[in-house]
């Protein structure tokens, strides 16, 4: 029987040498996540986003006197990044959740962690001149 069971075997395994996997499907899409509180960031003019900034900073533990220049920095995964530059002399990166959510970094603790640069590339309409 086993003589039987390896003339059937070892032709089916030689048959299924050399065959490769079908690989004419497209890889799958990545999902982008959006919430209303991140596209709502987008309009605001020079005032209105440094408040919004300077809420989430305050949120998180840290403080800024006023900001004198932020702006959108890009897209990092599902999250929009932000910079706001404060008077103290210190930048901040604020990366806006879907869910509404704000996490705050120091600029200086970016580099080598694979995070975008904080490097403004959007404005918002209007001055900081008058921000508080």
């Amino acid at each position: 029987m086993t003589k039987a069971f390896c003339a059937i075997l070892v032709p089916l395994l030689i048959a299924g040498c050399g065959q490769q996997k079908d690989s004419s499907n497209p890889p799958a899409k990545k999902i982008q996540v959006r919430g209303r509180e991140q596209d709502q960031l987008h309009t605001l003019d020079a005032i209105n986003l440094a408040i919004a900034l300077k809420r989430a900073m305050f949120a998180a533990g840290y403080r800024c006197k006023q900001i004198t220049d932020a702006g959108f920095v890009g897209t990092y995964e599902n999250l929009d990044m932000w910079t706001a530059h404060c008077s103290e002399g210190r930048d901040w990166a604020i990366f806006a959740g879907a869910d509404g959510s704000a996490q705050v970094r120091d600029c200086r603790d970016i580099p080598g962690t694979g995070l975008p640069e904080c490097k403004i590339t959007k404005r918002p309409a209007g001055s900081f001149d008058s921000v508080g």
